[in-house]
């Protein structure tokens, strides 16, 4: 009997374990179509844009600025009940909305259907920013699973690299060609609708059960709850100049294609693996204290971006932006959702339309800046002064969040 007992306890740990790995699994490739593709391959994908479309610089931010505003519009109407019960439908749809936007990008040379498109892709991405998360987190968190969080978290970085690949490859190929650029983006597209499904075939019904369902209550705006918005807000601000102009300013610096390529890939890899080398640290610092620290090291990266020798400057900053962006973002998201445990998808989306105000402002302040210094040293220096707020706004409450 005891051993029956204890064979069937076994089995169930085995299903509760190959359930989360599913789960977390889903997370992580969800992520990296949504993200890594859907909104981040534009960064890679651009140089070859600009010559081949052609864009000029101007075209290129309003571009990025049309897809920044879709994932602030995206983020706001997340907030609101009307997705309780069919995150998981929401999910899918915006997956399969990512690939139909990527497939699109190549059908046009139209500056204002690029911007349109890329709108409503800014707003399918912050729907399986909110709708995935609050599956994925709601069942690692009932089980105290911490992976399942830095899987579902690590996705855009391996996004991010897996998309400067497809780039590189397609370049290689189609060197010469001023259609590249229609190939990557229909590349995305492929690799997104293999991603919806397998998300289609690996994701829980919806959130744990455990969670909250219904609509939520108002969030109760508590002064660490402001401080902690406030900082991912600017955060958003800071993050963007250097995840925006990174490959432009290796190019600046005439530090070559190859550097523009692994700058990129390296901060993709290092973001996809960001959240397992942060997690030893929680415990033994507190989420507020991992949370300052990723912001200044994060300061480091931005600022190395322009201090260092051209050749390594690239590599190193991206290297440290992609090990910190992401966990920045990640413990962003569960300090909120443990200052207001009664409204986790309310603050998610809330503190997600935050930061997407930053990185709105972001683009257009360090394209005035640059057009008016000829370089992004200027821009590049307010990023890291931003970051550095941001850290300070978060200390005096990082000790109550251990």
């Amino acid at each position: 009997m005891l051993q029956r007992d204890k064979r069937a306890m076994l089995a169930r740990n085995e299903t509760v374990s190959e359930n989360l790995f599913e789960t977390g699994l889903a997370g992580a490739i969800a992520m990296a179509a949504a993200m890594g593709f859907g909104r981040f391959s534009y960064t890679p994908i651009l140089p070859s844009m600009i010559s081949g479309v052609p864009l000029s610089t101007a075209d290129a931010g309003f571009i990025a600025s049309a897809n920044f505003v879709g994932y602030l519009v995206g983020a706001v109407l997340a907030a609101y009940g009307w997705a309780s019960g069919r995150e998981r439908s929401v999910a899918l749809l915006a997956l399969a909305a990512t690939a139909l936007l990527l497939a699109a990008m190549a059908m046009t040379t139209s500056v204002p259907v690029f911007a349109a498109i890329r709108f409503l892709a800014g707003v399918a991405s912050a729907f399986a920013l909110v709708f995935s998360s609050s599956i994925v987190l709601s069942h690692g968190a009932l089980a105290g699973n911490d992976h399942v969080q830095a899987a579902h978290f690590g996705g855009p970085g391996a996004g991010i690299a897996l998309s400067s690949v497809m780039v590189l490859l397609v370049g290689l190929f189609y060197q010469g060609s001023a259609d590249a650029w229609r190939v990557s983006w229909i590349g995305g597209a492929i690799y997104s609708v293999l991603s919806l499904v397998a998300v289609w075939w690996l994701l829980p019904a919806g959130p744990a059960a455990s969670a909250k369902t219904g609509k939520e209550p108002p969030i109760g705006w508590s002064l660490p709850m402001l401080l902690v918005t406030a900082s991912y807000g600017l955060f958003g601000f800071g993050y963007v100049i250097t995840g925006t102009f990174l490959v432009t300013i290796a190019r600046m610096d005439a530090a070559g294609p190859t550097v523009e390529f692994l700058c990129w890939f390296i901060a993709g890899v290092t973001a996809s693996v960001a959240l397992f080398a942060w997690k030893p640290l929680v415990r033994p610092l507190g989420l507020g204290r991992v949370y300052v620290a990723a912001l200044l090291v994060e300061a480091v990266g931005v600022l190395a971006t322009v201090v260092l020798p051209h050749s390594a400057a690239p590599l190193i900053g991206g290297a440290l932006f992609g090990a910190t962006f992401l966990a920045i973002t990640a413990y962003g998201l569960q300090i909120g959702r443990k200052l207001s445990p009664a409204s986790p998808r309310r603050i998610l989306a809330t503190m997600t339309a935050a930061f997407g105000v930053g990185q709105i402002v972001g683009p257009i302040v360090a394209g005035w800046m640059a057009e008016q210094t000829g370089s992004f040293t200027t821009p590049t220096y307010t990023a890291a002064a931003a970051l550095l707020v941001c850290a300070a706004l978060v200390m005096p409450v990082a000790r109550k969040l251990s």
